[in-house]
C-alpha cells in the first residue's frame, strides 16, 4: 500500500462506519482523512471538540465529532452508551513519556488513555461491532515489562518511557487476548494492530520533558515518516483481508520507514499467560467485562 492519487490504494469503505479515537491529529487524523475519502462514514472521537471540529472541517467526506476522553471511565460508558453499530473501532489515541499524573480513577495516565480506557471502550462496543478492532500500538513495546501487581506505578519510582512502553506491552496482549475469546466465542471478529515506525506527530513532541520533547520533535522529522505515511499501516490493518492478531508495521530497517507489512512481537507480547492475567486485571481496574 502506498500513497498514489490520495489513498487510491486503501479500497473503497462505501457503506462502513468506523471510529477512530484520537482522530483530530497525527496518525488518527491521518487515518481518519484516508477513509473519509474512500468512502467511509468516520466518527472521530476526540477530548476537544474545538479541534476535532476543525479537523472534520478540512475532511473530505462523511464526517461526525464525538467527545471521548478515554482515561475517564465514565465518558468511555458515556460514548458507548450513544454509539449504535461499528464496522470498525481504531484504537489510536494515545500520549507518551507524561510526568507522572493519575486520572479521576487513580490510574497512571499513559496505563489509562492507551490501553486500560481502550480496553473497556471495546469491551462495551463489542456487540455491535460488525467487522473488527485495530490495536494502534508502538515498537516500544519490546521494552515493556508490566508488573500486575503494580500497574499504576504506586510501590515504583516512576519511570516514564518505562511506563509507556509497558502501556504497549499491555496494547499487544490486549490485542492477542480479545481475539483469542473472540475465536473461542466463535466470533467472526477479527483483531489485527499495527504500528507506525517513526512518525513525527504530536505524541513525540509533547512529553512534559523539555530535553525529551525536544528530541521527538525533530528527531523524528530528521529520520522518520511525515504523519501520512506513518498511518499506512493502520490503514493496512483497518482495510485488508488479513487474519486476526496479525500486527502490521513498516517493511524497512528496524521497523522504522517504509510500506505496511506484518511484523513480528516481543517474546513477553507471545505470552498468553501474560495476556490472560493482564484481561483479569482490566477487568478488575475497569469493571469492564468480555460480553461474548
Amino acid at each position: 500500500m502506498a500513497r498514489s492519487g490520495r489513498w487510491t490504494d486503501v479500497p473503497r469503505q462505501d457503506g462502513r462506519r468506523v471510529v477512530v479515537t484520537g482522530g483530530s491529529s497525527g496518525i488518527g487524523l491521518e487515518t481518519a482523512k484516508a477513509l473519509a475519502e474512500r468512502g467511509a462514514r468516520v466518527t472521530l472521537a476526540v477530548r476537544n471538540r474545538d479541534r476535532g471540529e476543525r479537523a472534520a472541517a478540512a475532511m473530505d467526506g462523511d464526517v461526525d465529532v464525538r467527545i471521548l476522553d478515554v482515561a475517564d471511565l465514565d465518558s468511555v460508558r458515556a460514548f458507548a452508551d450513544a454509539t449504535g453499530d461499528v464496522d470498525v473501532l481504531i484504537n489510536n489515541a494515545g500520549v507518551l513519556g507524561l510526568p507522572l499524573s493519575r486520572t479521576a480513577e487513580g490510574f497512571e495516565m499513559q496505563l489509562a488513555t492507551n490501553h486500560l480506557g481502550h480496553h473497556a471502550l471495546t469491551n462495551l462496543l463489542l456487540p455491535r461491532l460488525t467487522d473488527r478492532v485495530v490495536v494502534v500500538s508502538s515498537r516500544s513495546h519490546h521494552h515493556g515489562a508490566l508488573d500486575l501487581d503494580d500497574l499504576c506505578w504506586e510501590r515504583r519510582p516512576y519511570r516514564a518511557y518505562a511506563a509507556y512502553a509497558d502501556s504497549k506491552l499491555a496494547n499487544m496482549l490486549f490485542l492477542a487476548e480479545l481475539q483469542r475469546r473472540l475465536t473461542a466465542a466463535g466470533s467472526s471478529l477479527r483483531v489485527t494492530g499495527a504500528h507506525p515506525g517513526s512518525t513525527a506527530t504530536q505524541v513525540t513532541g509533547n512529553t512534559g520533558n523539555t530535553v525529551k520533547t525536544f528530541v521527538g520533535r525533530h528527531g523524528h522529522r530528521l529520520v522518520g515518516m511525515p504523519a501520512w505515511q506513518g498511518a499506512l499501516p493502520v490503514l493496512y490493518a483497518a482495510t485488508m483481508d488479513v487474519p486476526g492478531n496479525t500486527f502490521v508495521g513498516p517493511d524497512g530497517i528496524g521497523e522504522l520507514r517504509g510500506g505496511p507489512t506484518a511484523v513480528g512481537r516481543s517474546r513477553r507480547a507471545l505470552d498468553p499467560a501474560l495476556a490472560q492475567a493482564l484481561w483479569a486485571r482490566s477487568e478488575e481496574l475497569t469493571g469492564v467485562r468480555f460480553p461474548l
